[in-house]
């Protein structure tokens, strides 16, 4: 369920530096509670957030394309672009959420990686393991950015339903900005069954 409405109590953990290939961020850790299980998620910081419309990603954990270097999906080159595009500007925050597989986990995305094997779509083999199309829920990254002191951003995202979520939570997006990725062999009908099934705007495919 894409829903940023909930009301999340977070709290701040931890802060500190982070120099990577693109850059320095500050890295800071949150967690939530007051759902049943608590949750995590980091936000990577470049420059003063609340000065002026800072660029901001969130993203959803994907083991396999992030940190393995999967072909099936686009995430890793999405995650890559959105660090590029931030250090590009100087300032951003990058949202990095713990919902691998649209939030059903990767134990189940791996199954869902084997239903797609015989044929199926992502959407299809989620259902068929019992999930919903999306199971990700907005409010932590929400959170997130009004702690941040964000109020107006521009969103790189292909995804309107994030665009939709945010202003639910009361966030502005005053641009939707792409973060599209050229198609490979190996991750066309996945990016087919995104635009397609799911809504994301895609030009490439």
């Amino acid at each position: 369920m894409l829903d940023s409405s909930r009301t999340a109590s977070i709290r701040q953990v931890a802060e500190t530096r982070l120099p990577t290939r693109w850059g320095e961020f500050r890295i800071l850790a949150f967690e939530r509670t007051g759902n049943g299980r608590p949750e995590e998620a980091i936000a990577l910081v470049m420059g003063d957030p609340s000065d002026g419309t800072p660029l901001v990603r969130i993203h959803s954990q994907c083991l396999t394309g992030d940190v393995l270097g999967s072909l099936r999906c686009d995430c890793g080159e999405q995650l890559n672009y959105a660090l590029q595009a931030i250090a590009e500007e100087g300032a951003g925050i990058l949202v990095y959420e713990k919902q691998e597989g649209r939030g059903i986990g990767l134990m189940a995305k791996l199954q869902a990686y084997a239903l797609q094997d015989t044929g199926l779509d992502t959407v299809e083999a989620n259902e068929r393991l019992g999930f919903a199309v999306d199971c990700r829920d907005f409010a932590l990254p929400a959170a997130i950015l009004k702690h941040l002191g964000v109020a107006r951003l521009r969103l790189l995202t292909n995804n309107p339903q994030k665009v939709a979520a945010l202003g639910c939570a009361g966030i502005e997006v005053s641009e939707r900005i792409p973060c599209e990725v050229s198609p490979g062999t190996h991750d066309l009908f996945y990016l087919e069954t995104k635009k397609l099934k799911l809504g994301h705007v895609l030009t490439m495919v």
